[in-house]
């Protein structure tokens, strides 16, 4: 317990000194706050900017039983790493023409390849038929159902990591949450919308390791099918802007949003698994589709404007059917890995901080922050204290899968520049005597994030 107490505190104590070298992190360039933006005419309207968001960790893991780093046993790990760093330069070059182009890179650290270099996440134009009615576009694209953060805007994340749940093939048939193909958007009145169809990538080219077939449902290594997918707000008060296909994570008050969601994903032929009979005589192979829907609501309002309060609620049911008992067990940013237990592919991924997020069955999820007023604590700007928390009864899992994070984002320049405290608790399972996955423990993971974004 001492060590695990001396590990986040050093972490604190280093943020800390970091922070205690000026007041120079208050100090934000205006002209830079929504990005290095060049117009084109007199009109405003027409224009190309330059956005990059960088989000650093430094982190103290209670890691699962078994866990392995380099073939060692590991029963806890303090590191630092780069949790995201993207550039997006984006613009409108007509009325009617717009593209965006993202890259970058996700969970560098001290196990990541060396020199691995960045992606890209997005590249595509639109093309509005009927401004601000109906655009139409192709490319790399995330114009994603079924949730509001199946994508979501990286530096406008208002808990330290979007749920991931709703990131619903996440580098399997899709480049972190992208593939290629065509998208629908627009408004009509108050209803925001966006449909979208798009081939997946083929499941060989994965970045993790296929699964070999077997009574459960798991992702196809045959052919994939088209992906259809959509999502429908309908936005009671303030307008949100759809000119890129991430969502915001919140508006800090500047806006008053209050908006009802529902969305699909649906992928024919998307998973297989063996016909349920004899395990030693050979058995059929059953095609499933991938078919999810989800329902949500976002509140996003000033409490008191002039003082500069602020409250933010998001509540989402999700209803996944990804085939028979499937279960996906994975860890954001895994500081281990390997396990001692290698028994079944559920105890292979269930090392480090991985707990089984995604599944077969029904998820509920809720996040709630509140805003304190402008300036309390002076030129060093406000605090914003926040919980999630992500409950599901996924079919293969005997009890209910739980996780919350609790924690507080100190706003020094809004999201411009942020410093983050996350404490997650977050489940283990592990078979019983009966072979059921079972809750067997809780484990803990301390984070400290610096975010600059401009």
């Amino acid at each position: 317990m001492q060590n695990k107490s001396g590990s986040v505190i050093k972490i604190l104590l280093t943020v800390g000194f970091v922070l205690s070298m000026g007041n120079s992190f208050g100090q934000f360039p205006e002209k830079l706050k929504n990005g290095l933006r060049m117009e084109l005419d007199s009109t405003r309207r027409h224009f190309i900017t330059l956005n990059m968001t960088a989000q650093l960790w430094a982190r103290h893991t209670d890691l699962n039983p078994g866990s392995t780093v380099v073939t060692q046993v590991q029963p806890t790990v303090t590191d630092f790493s780069i949790r995201r760093i993207r550039f997006v330069f984006s613009g409108a070059l007509t009325d009617r023409i717009h593209f965006f182009v993202q890259f970058g890179q996700n969970s560098l650290n001290y196990l990541s390849a060396r020199k691995s270099g960045f992606f890209f996440h997005d590249i595509t134009a639109d093309y509005a038929v009927v401004p601000q009615k109906f655009s139409i576009g192709m490319g790399l694209n995330g114009w994603n159902g079924p949730s509001r953060f199946s994508n979501i805007s990286t530096s406008s994340i208002t808990v330290l990591d979007p749920p991931a749940f709703q990131e619903v093939t996440n580098d399997t048939y899709d480049q972190l949450v992208r593939r290629l193909g065509m998208y629908a958007k627009g408004k009509i009145g108050k209803l925001d919308y966006r449909l979208s169809i798009g081939k997946p990538f083929v499941i060989q080219t994965a970045p993790n390791s296929i699964e070999p077939i077997n009574s459960n449902a798991s992702f196809s290594t045959l052919p994939p099918s088209l992906v259809k997918q959509g999502y429908f707000m309908y936005q009671f008060f303030d307008q949100e802007n759809n000119f890129a296909p991430s969502t915001a994570g919140g508006y800090l008050g500047k806006k008053k949003i209050f908006n009802i969601g529902g969305g699909f994903y649906y992928q024919k032929n998307a998973m297989y698994r063996l016909a349920e009979g004899d395990i030693n005589a050979p058995r059929d192979t059953v095609k499933q589709d991938m078919k999810l829907f989800s329902l949500d609501i976002f509140y996003d309002a000033p409490v008191n404007k002039e003082k500069g309060t602020a409250l933010s609620l998001y509540a989402s049911y999700s209803n996944y059917n990804y085939g028979m008992n499937f279960i996906k067990v994975a860890g954001p940013n895994n500081p281990a890995n390997g396990s001692l237990k290698t028994t079944t592919s559920f105890e292979k991924n269930n090392y480090g901080n991985a707990y089984p997020y995604l599944g077969t069955g029904n998820v509920g999820y809720v996040q709630m922050a509140y805003k304190f007023k402008n300036k309390l604590l002076g030129d060093q700007g406000t605090l914003q204290p926040f919980f999630d928390v992500q409950y599901a009864h996924y079919d293969r899992l005997k009890d209910p899968m739980c996780v919350f994070d609790m924690g507080v984002n100190w706003l020094i320049y809004e999201n411009n520049s942020k410093i983050t405290l996350n404490y997650q608790n977050r489940p283990y399972f592990a078979p019983n005597a009966n072979n059921d996955l079972v809750q067997n423990s809780r484990w803990g993971e301390w984070v400290v994030q610096y975010q600059v974004a401009f």
